[in-house]
């Protein structure tokens, strides 16, 4: 499992911005494209928004990729 560390002074990162970082997707536009595959999770639970708020300590599942931990 991969930990991702938000910056100083941030409490949540966009779900679409945590999939670039980790490289789970190569540009933003195809952040859509695997969200609406159910390729993603969080916290066990499938999700599609680009822009839902992962905050520290949340789970996120892609497949194909190690899971990525928020801290």
């Amino acid at each position: 499992m991969r930990t991702v560390s938000l910056r100083p002074g941030e409490d949540s990162i966009r779900l679409g911005q945590l999939l670039k970082l980790v490289d789970a997707v190569p540009t933003g536009a195809q952040v859509k494209d695997v969200l609406v595959t159910g390729a993603v999770r969080v916290n066990g639970e499938p999700e599609d928004r680009r822009g839902r708020q992962v905050r520290k300590g949340d789970v996120v599942s892609i497949e194909g990729v190690d899971d990525v931990t928020v801290g």
